[in-house]
């Protein structure tokens, strides 16, 4: 005969409350009022006092890498740039930081002025922080745990941003540690926005990071589908690569908005390798508007823009 078998519904991870709030991975789902003392952490405070000075706080997210996140943040900027916006770019990703490339300052190093960690500027005026800023090139970050909180923690609270309109926050893939750190260290985040990919295996991943920012009671602005549809440079013909139209269905699925299509071009990734964002280099391309189309719709919808 054989023995009962039961459906596994989850993983018991921990044994249980340690009262330290700051570093817990439960603590979205923690009821205790308790977590909020964490806030007095002096670290913490000198975030919110940075973060005084930036009208608008968006983190950019994926439930899984190698679907464009970062070119879509650094692009995404650009855009909010020529809509006459002063932004600043947040490279939190540790262990794969690219935004510098992107951005054309992959050379510059970040330096310490009288107001902080002052951050590497962009032809285009864009400000960057990241840590790639203070590697080699073939140095890796081998941080773990309260390393990779701390580290982010002084980039938060210790990069001179000045007057913004808007941070962009390029997290990490997935929902784990750091971007928790994140969602946790900023309190009043303007919105988070979710980049994925047609495909299916990326719907379901884009599903689990709606539900964190939901958890966190972090506003979903919008999902945007990135690499649709290819127009094919020989013949014309429109190629559906990766089946386009996922991006609307986790979106309606999940009941949040969805901000739009990136078309698949080869071009924005040589843009990308040669530090010169999309959106300027070919303005008139069907990427570059929609792009754009999706930055003016999230400032209107932060408000911003006015209609």
């Amino acid at each position: 005969m054989m023995p009962k078998q039961k459906e596994i519904r989850r993983l018991q991870v921990t044994m249980g409350c340690s009262r330290n709030c700051e570093p817990c991975s439960k603590y979205f789902d923690c009821t205790s009022p308790l977590k909020y003392e964490m806030y007095k952490n002096p670290a913490l405070r000198k975030i919110e006092k940075r973060m005084v000075g930036v009208k608008y706080k968006i983190a950019v997210m994926s439930g899984k890498g190698g679907v464009g996140k970062s070119t879509t943040t650094c692009n995404l900027g650009a855009a909010l740039s020529m809509l006459g916006a002063r932004v600043g770019l947040l490279d939190s990703d540790f262990y794969g930081p690219s935004v510098p490339t992107i951005m054309g300052v992959s050379r510059e190093r970040l330096i310490v002025g009288d107001g902080g960690i002052v951050p590497a500027v962009s032809q285009q005026g864009i400000k960057v922080a990241s840590v790639a800023s203070t590697l080699g090139e073939t140095d890796a970050v081998t941080w773990m745990g309260d390393q990779i909180r701390w580290a982010l923690y002084q980039f938060l609270g210790g990069t001179d941003w000045g007057e913004l309109d808007f941070l962009l926050i390029d997290l990490p893939p997935g929902t784990g540690e750091e971007t928790l750190n994140v969602m946790k260290a900023i309190r009043g985040l303007s919105g988070g926005v979710v980049v994925t990919i047609p495909s299916e295996v990326s719907q379901i991943v884009v599903g689990r990071g709606i539900g964190l920012c939901q958890k966190a009671d972090t506003r979903v602005l919008g999902v945007i589908e990135n690499m649709g549809t290819l127009v094919c440079p020989g013949c014309g013909r429109n190629v559906d690569v990766f089946l386009t139209g996922g991006g609307r269905m986790i979106a309606e699925k999940m009941g949040v908005r969805f901000l739009g299509t990136i078309p698949l071009d080869h071009r924005v990734a040589k843009a990308s390798d040669i530090g010169m964002p999309f959106v300027l280099s070919f303005p008139d391309s069907p990427p570059a508007s929609a792009f754009m189309a999706i930055a003016k719709d999230i400032a209107r919808e932060v408000g911003y823009l006015q209609d």
